[in-house]
């Protein structure tokens, strides 16, 4: 069982007010800059991110 996946903000013009989309699971519309976007999970790095000694991500 999956939840949906929801964004906080929209990825072209970062505004807050988004909304399911009726174009199906992962469709999302944006009401400031009018723009549809679908959400889609890639999958997990082989590796993963380790943490250098500085204090950054690595790969």
């Amino acid at each position: 069982m999956s939840e949906r996946a929801v964004p906080f903000h929209c990825p072209y013009c970062g505004d807050e007010d988004l909304r399911p989309s009726e174009e199906g699971h992962g469709a999302w519309e944006c009401g400031a800059c009018n723009r549809a976007f679908r959400l889609k999970f890639l999958g997990l790095l082989a590796r993963g991110l380790e943490r250098s000694e500085t204090g950054g991500d690595r790969i």
